[in-house]
């Protein structure tokens, strides 16, 4: 220590030496010590507290036993979760810390390759795709979707009125067709005529099974899969061959009869990489497409399910949002200058993501020997960060559990409310169709609350799914013109 600290000695005297050598000396992971779940075996470290299908859901509650970071070991594996705004802050910084692709994100490789969500920070194909889409997702790019998702949903509506007044909607399967056609439409100009038939069409049944299947396997061994769970291992591998084939046909279609037009289908075609002059590889346009399906569709529809939910539970809020539309809008369709002016129903869906992201977390990567606060992590250590807490923490007032749109409104919102509040993710991976989404799903909840009365079901108690994203599990309502009065 001494030799390390001889110039500097004669210079600042030997307490700044010390204090030096205590700052750079080298981060070792073995020093962090985190609390944890109590009943920790040898070797098998926590794999009592390991919940497979509920993962997200039991981060969450362990972060309220354990605090704002914590940590699992699962067989020599060290897990870590981050869900105070300071921690998330920290390895929020994009200059120490990188997205990772944690399990099961690398698993959804296995259907969307290298697609915008699942590509490795280091594939030269996601920079190539985001340049060529970014101009695609902007708000002003909204103006030529606006009329396509006005569309669906009307079919959605044209729907629910053929099944009667009476009945009892499935609503996240009809909100996953909603999604499904729209970004069909705007994506590849595909109609998959879901609303006529009662059977959900084959691409969107294979990627929730696969999705089910990702997010369960996630925790496995190899060995389990190919033994206890081998049908199922099958039935995923069949499945990616099939979602595979279908999305090339469409494409080999529209590269046909090149009519990719303005959908997201043609400027994949026809736009060249602004760096490298070259155009997205067939395969590359496949997995963006299957990642629009799995990341754009499924989180979209997760949103729209559980804000159908809260409206259905709480009256007074969908009155206030009916009422906002009427003033807009009193009658005639939603045109695409109504949407910005919504902005109740905004905070609604922001206060819906709020409480239930549909992407429940994400994975972050040191780039570097850090720390967060005191803890010491070393470089290419990860962490996860657990939205589901974050969003419920106390800076968001004495009750975060209590669904309450007001939250955002411009007196309310917490000052740190960029600290508080990453539905989309963070950094220069965060989601690219945030515009996209936000748009849609207001169009969607416009519409439906200024015509229909939701009546949720007696009894019904929220229980969410887990498939990757999350969704409402088992929620019926009735949705029964709106009689004004």
């Amino acid at each position: 220590m001494r030799a390390g600290c001889r110039t500097r000695r004669s210079i600042h005297g030997w307490g700044a030496c010390m204090t030096t050598f205590e700052t750079t000396r080298a981060i070792r992971a073995s020093d962090r010590k985190l609390p944890h779940p109590p009943r920790r075996l040898p070797v098998l470290g926590d794999v009592l507290d390991l919940h497979v299908t509920e993962s997200s859901q039991w981060g969450m509650r362990d972060a309220q036993k354990y605090g704002s970071i914590f940590e699992r070991n699962v067989v020599g594996t060290r897990v870590t979760y981050v869900s105070g705004p300071v921690e998330v802050a920290a390895v929020n910084d994009e200059k120490t810390w990188a997205k990772f692709l944690g399990v099961p994100l690398r698993n959804l490789r296995s259907v969307a390759g290298d697609g915008l969500f699942t590509a490795h920070n280091s594939e030269p194909s996601w920079a190539a795709a985001h340049a060529i889409l970014a101009p695609a997702f902007t708000q002003s790019s909204m103006r030529g979707y606006h009329d396509a998702m006005v569309a669906k949903t009307t079919r959605l509506l044209a729907y629910w009125d053929g099944l009667g007044a009476d009945a009892w909607v499935d609503v996240p399967a009809d909100t996953n067709t909603l999604a499904l056609e729209i970004i069909g439409d705007v994506a590849f100009g595909y109609d998959f005529a879901s609303f006529d038939t009662s059977e959900p069409h084959e691409l969107i049944a294979r990627i929730s099974r696969a999705l089910r299947y990702i997010n369960r396997a996630a925790y496995s061994h190899p060995l389990v899969e190919a033994t206890v769970f081998r049908r199922q291992r099958d039935q995923h591998k069949a499945d990616v061959v099939a979602v595979r084939r279908i999305v090339d046909d469409i494409v080999a279609a529209r590269r046909g009869s090149r009519d990719g037009g303005s959908h997201l289908l043609g400027l994949m075609l026809d736009t060249v990489d602004p760096v490298t002059g070259q155009r997205l590889s067939d395969e590359n346009i496949r997995n963006q497409i299957l990642t629009f399906l799995v990341a754009g569709q499924e989180t979209s529809a997760g949103v729209l399910a559980f804000a159908l939910h809260f409206l259905s539970l709480h009256p007074q809020v969908a009155e206030r949002v009916r009422a906002e539309v009427e003033l807009i809008r009193p009658e005639g369709e939603l045109r695409f200058e109504d949407v910005g002016k919504l902005r109740y129903l905004r905070r609604v869906v922001d206060e819906t993501l709020r409480l239930w992201p549909v992407a429940p977390g994400y994975f972050r990567k040191a780039r570097q020997d850090t720390r967060v606060g005191q803890h010491p992590f070393e470089k290419g250590e990860w962490v996860f960060v657990v939205l589901l807490q974050l969003h419920r923490d106390a800076g968001w007032g004495n009750d975060p559990e209590a669904f309450d749109p007001d939250r955002f409104e411009r007196s309310r919102v917490p000052a740190n409310l960029t600290d508080l509040y990453k539905p989309f993710g963070t950094g220069m991976r965060a989601c690219i169709g945030r515009q996209f989404a936000y748009h849609e799903i207001v169009v969607a909840l416009a519409m439906i609350v200024q015509q229909r009365t939701l009546v949720p079901e007696p009894g019904y108690v929220l229980r969410v799914e887990e498939t990757i994203t999350l969704k409402p599990r088992d929620l019926r309502l009735q949705v029964g013109r709106h009689a004004p009065f």
